[in-house]
This record gives structure tokens, sequence and C-alpha cells, in this order.
């Protein structure tokens, strides 16, 4: 099914999901800019609702399914930020939401789906259990699976991210992605239409990597400070299509993260979570090749950082 995925689907989500979420902010940077010998310009995606890119791939599978599925309730899995996406998005849609996530997620990031008035399971222990216990419920319950990444509906709906870079940037050469489980990656390389993708992962969470190298997808056990990047395994889905297009693959270390972060609070003055840094980490170490006439955009992904840890971050 990967390979039927184009760039219409990705038209086509943008339809089903518009008027209903932000249009995020593009930024320039001339700090950064001169830094990497290139133009560069920030897709601000922590200024979406529920504070991540997410909801644009949740919204889109929620329009595929059926009333009796919605009426019956839906079922998803998550560090955190699919986690307030589905339950934010599922409230638009009188769903009633049960979220899997697991004991060493963030406090903050739990309570806040819970605020949005889903239901937290946390018996799992941590992600590779937590996806066990996701097709227990499923079977016990027969809610209809909102994936946060290996679904076509969602990396459809990611991809509008997309879109609107090249829109508003329309000499757009390179698109640097954050990666976890490759729905945002694959939805960007869908939308791309040719230009190049640059997927950046954790040296501590890389799945998408291994799945890459392997040709299909590979378990991993992510250890990074970057939570929000830390699916146990790349999509199949997101494995073929980055595959198919060409998708680079560039690694970080936590200490680039941490300098990425930095970067971006002290002078872009925006207050991401450390999954949303490693694009910018990336550049910063000069991990990807850019020439000095290619316009780059790098993708800011999320905003949900507990005050403890970015403060100990930035510290």
């Amino acid at each position: 099914m990967a390979a039927e995925l184009s760039h219409d689907d990705v038209l086509a989500a943008r339809e089903a999901i518009a008027g209903r979420l932000h249009r995020t902010p593009m930024f320039s940077s001339a700090t950064l800019s001169r830094k990497v010998g290139a133009p560069v310009h920030l897709k601000a995606e922590l200024f979406q609702r529920t504070g991540s890119f997410k909801p644009r791939g949740v919204l889109t599978k929620l329009a595929s399914l059926s009333q009796p599925e919605k009426r019956h309730g839906v079922i998803g899995i998550s560090a955190g930020n699919h986690a307030q996406a589905l339950a934010y998005c599922a409230a638009l849609e009188g769903a009633d939401a049960l979220l899997v996530m697991w004991q060493g997620a963030s406090p903050q990031k739990i309570e806040a789906t819970r605020a949005y008035g889903a239901k937290v399971d946390l018996e799992a222990e941590d992600p590779t259990g937590a996806f066990e216990r996701l097709h227990e419920l499923i079977e016990q319950t027969g809610r209809a699976l909102v994936h946060p990444f290996d679904d076509p509906m969602t990396i459809a709906g990611q991809g509008t991210v997309g879109l609107e870079a090249i829109e508003d940037i329309p000499d757009t050469a390179v698109l640097v992605v954050p990666v976890g489980g490759g729905g945002l990656v694959a939805g960007i390389a869908l939308a791309a239409e040719g230009r190049r993708v640059v997927a950046v992962e954790p040296e501590l969470s890389d799945a998408l990597h291994r799945g890459l190298e392997a040709g299909e997808s590979v378990p991993v056990k992510p250890s990074s400070m970057a939570d929000g990047l830390s699916a146990p395994f790349a999509g199949e889905h997101a494995v073929r299509l980055c595959n198919e297009r060409d998708v680079e693959s560039v690694l970080v270390t936590e200490e680039e993260i941490t300098v990425g972060m930095r970067f971006l609070y002290g002078r872009a003055k925006l207050a991401c979570e450390p999954a949303a840094a490693v694009g910018v980490a990336a550049l910063l170490a000069g991990k990807v090749a850019v020439q000095s006439h290619e316009t780059v955009v790098a993708v800011v992904s999320g905003g949900n950082v507990s005050a403890e840890i970015a403060s100990a971050i930035l510290r």
C-alpha cells in the first residue's frame, strides 16, 4: 500500500482537514543561515494545535473512519505528542479515545492527554511493551487503531507540513525533518516532488536509519533524551517510501541535540522540545551537506516539554 501513496494523497489530506488546524508559521534565521552557509528557514510546527504536527495525520485518519467506528471508540499509542493529538481530535469528532503510553513517558504529556479527555493506559514499562499492550487492548475492545506513524492516511496528513513549507518558500531545495517512526518524513517526501529530504534521528533512537539499511522495519531500543522520537521501530510504509524516494539519513548525538535546542531557544526564540531540535542540530553540526545556493527548510516539530527538562538542558 505504501507504493500507492502519492502527492495527490497529500493534497486530498489537506482538503480533508481544511480549516480545522493552524497553518503554522515559517521563520527565517539569519544566524543559522550564516552558520550553514545557505538560506535556512524554520517551519514552526510547535505552534500547531496540541503543540506538534501530529493532529494533521490524526484528523486525516479520523476522516476516513465510519461513524460506527468512531462511536465504538479509537485507540492509539504514543510517548506523548500523538497521544495529545488523538485525544484532542477525537474530542472534536465526538469519539472516545484510549491511549496506550508507558511508565517512563513524560508526566506532562500524560497529564495533557488526560486533560483533552482521553483515557490513558500505563500498564507497559517501555515502548516495546506498550506496542504489545496496544495489540492486547485492540483485541479486547475492538477500537479502531489510529496509528502514530505506520498508516497511509496518517502519512498523507503529515505530508501537509511539506506542502505548506514549499508553498511558503517556493525555492526550497532541502527539507530537514526530525524522525521517530517515520510518518512525518515519509509524508514530506511525498509532498517534496523531487526535492532533497533529509531524515534526522538521535544516535540513541535510530529506527528509520536501521530500517533503511535493512530494507525493512527492524526493532530498536530507543534511549535518547528526545522522547518524542522514541519509536521502537520505523513503520514499514515509511521505510519503503523513504527508500523509494532516496530520503537521506543523518544521526545526531545527545550533545548535538542539546546544542540545537539551546540555539532554537536562545537565537530563534522557539521553545521547542528536544525531538524538535534534531534537524537544527544536524545543520549546526555540519551533518547535512548544503550548497550555498540551496534553500533549506528545517521542521521544528513540537514544543511539548516540561519546564524541568527544558531548564536542565538549557543549563
